[in-house]
Order: C-alpha cells, then sequence, then structure tokens
C-alpha cells in the first residue's frame, strides 16, 4: 500500500513540475518579447509554443527554414514551374555565380523559373529567387538576366521581406505577444512575394547591392540600366518595375554610380550565345 502512495505521489508530482515549467517557458516568451501585440492566454501559448516564431530575432537556419515553408506553398498552390532541365541549370548557374559576391552569400540560395509569359522577378525570405520564362525571354542577354537575379539577391541581402512581414503583420494585428504564429507567418509570405510591394527605400537598396554583385562577379554593369530602359519603352511597363520609385529615378541613381568606361566591360553580353541557352523557352 505504501509503495502504490509513494508512486502516486511521484507521478503526480511529475505531472505539476512539467506544467511549471511550461508555464514559465510561456510566460518568459510575454516578459522577454521586445514586441507590442495583443494578449494572448498562457495556455494557448503553451498549446501552441512550438508553432510561433519571434522576425525580430529570427536566426539564418529560422529565415531558411520558413522561406522553404513559404516556397512549398507557393510551387504548390500559386506557380507552374517550367521543368526544362537545361534552363533550370542555366539560371541556376547564374545565380550561384552571383551568390559569392552578394553581402550575403553564406545562406543557401534556390534559382527557379516561373512559367509564365508576363515579365517578372521576385524573391522572398531565405534565399528562394523565382524569374518567368516571359523575363528571361525579353532580356537581350545573359548579363541583362543577371542584373534581374542580382537584384533579388539584393532583397534578400537586405531581409527585406522579412521587414515587409512584420510591418503588415503588426498592420493587421496577427502579432501576439510571444510573435507571430508559424502558419499565419508562411501565408503572409506568399501573399507578400506575389504583391511585392517593395518600398522605394527597398528598390534603391536591392539595385545598388544588386550593382554591386553583377559587377564583383564580372559581368558588365551597363546591362542593368540596358535592361531597364528596354522595359520602360514597353506599352506597359512589367509588374516586377512598376512599384515604385519610377523607373527613370532607378536609372538615374544606376547610372550614377556606374562608370561610362567600364559599363560595357565584362561578361554576359554575347545575345547569340544567349539566345542557344534559352532555345527551349517558347
Amino acid at each position: 500500500m505504501s509503495n502504490w502512495f509513494s508512486n502516486s505521489f511521484r507521478q503526480w508530482r511529475r505531472r505539476w513540475a512539467y506544467a511549471l515549467i511550461s508555464l514559465l517557458v510561456a510566460s518568459g516568451l510575454i516578459l522577454t518579447t521586445p514586441q507590442p501585440g495583443q494578449a494572448v492566454s498562457i495556455f494557448d501559448l503553451i498549446l501552441r509554443g512550438v508553432q510561433i516564431i519571434q522576425l525580430s530575432t529570427l536566426s539564418d537556419r529560422q529565415e531558411v527554414a520558413l522561406g522553404r515553408q513559404i516556397n512549398d506553398q507557393l510551387v504548390s498552390r500559386e506557380l507552374n514551374l517550367n521543368s526544362d532541365r537545361n534552363v533550370n541549370n542555366y539560371i541556376n548557374a547564374i545565380g550561384q555565380r552571383l551568390v559569392p559576391y552578394s553581402d550575403r552569400s553564406d545562406i543557401p540560395y534556390t534559382f527557379q523559373v516561373v512559367e509564365d509569359s508576363k515579365i517578372n522577378a521576385f524573391a522572398t525570405m531565405g534565399g528562394y529567387v523565382y524569374v518567368t520564362t516571359g523575363l528571361i525571354r525579353a532580356a537581350d542577354n545573359e548579363a541583362q538576366l543577371a542584373s534581374v537575379i542580382s537584384h533579388e539577391i539584393g532583397h534578400i541581402a537586405s531581409q527585406h521581406a522579412i521587414e515587409q512581414m512584420r510591418e503588415s503583420a503588426l498592420a493587421q494585428g496577427l502579432v501576439s505577444a510571444a510573435g507571430l504564429d508559424r502558419n499565419t507567418a508562411v501565408n503572409l509570405g506568399v501573399e507578400l512575394a506575389l504583391r511585392r510591394p517593395n518600398s522605394r527605400r527597398d528598390e534603391f537598396e536591392a539595385d545598388q547591392r544588386g550593382l554591386t554583385t553583377l559587377t564583383a562577379a564580372g559581368y558588365a554593369p551597363g546591362a542593368m540600366v540596358d535592361f531597364m530602359r528596354k522595359l520602360q519603352n514597353q506599352p506597359s511597363v512589367p509588374a516586377f518595375l512598376s512599384t515604385h520609385p519610377a523607373v527613370s529615378d532607378r536609372i538615374r541613381a544606376l547610372s550614377q554610380t556606374i562608370d561610362p568606361a567600364t559599363a560595357n566591360s565584362g561578361d554576359g553580353l554575347d545575345t547569340a550565345s544567349y539566345r542557344a541557352q534559352i532555345s527551349s523557352i517558347r
């Protein structure tokens, strides 16, 4: 009888110890978070604790994992990826050539081709870059295409997607005292990737970072301006150039940075070679 009582007491004590630890962990999340938000039940936090993330202290590993989840949802529900192995290998080779010269080369990057006639490119957090077949066809040479990819790498290097997610979550009241629910973060990341609401400051910053990366990788820097001018003269400005600031302002800022004497010095200006590489895209 005494053994039964002793075992029962130990089990009861263990259950309460686990409950107390859970309460302390959840309380710590509330007390240590620097982000204001809506009140949330402490028991709800215990139940959902593994799903809560803090955007203000997101590590590289966590960002890559979140970006992977966003990408999984994008490619399964929103995007039709091109299946041509040669084209995908070519685009990936361009992207991987640029990565070592970016300000953020210590995370893995994934470059994907989206089957879409619209001229577009975008990126999400964690190193995921998307380029449409329409944009690939619109470019005159590899350097022009590389300029777009380097711009998107610039967004990732500046962690603009995380900033946008934080601002949007706060504006929509989605952030609790503990942080942002991971599932909510993934859905928000998909929305932001497709809607591309980059600010004037973000676009200028991605342009400058992209230009530095493009040049350091050995491509002709003038290709970035050439491609923008080409797209600016089309009947309708492509979606990825239609956000603030105006294309003319971006061209002016880039032109002031590029030395005219070396604008066309570098790789990627051979149009015939480029057309041969992308010939399977219709």
